[in-house]
């Protein structure tokens, strides 16, 4: 169990980084895409 727990920590520790990097970028496109619409149909 030791060495499954291991494994499952050694996968959730390198998914996390690229995995919040990733849900950053979406989060802030998403962001930046409403904001440019809503101006666009402002003017």
């Amino acid at each position: 169990m030791s060495t499954l727990e291991s494994i499952i920590w050694h996968v959730l520790g390198y998914a996390a980084m690229p995995t919040i990097l990733v849900m950053g970028f979406i989060g802030v496109a998403i962001v930046s895409l409403a904001i440019l619409s809503k101006w666009d149909k402002d003017q």
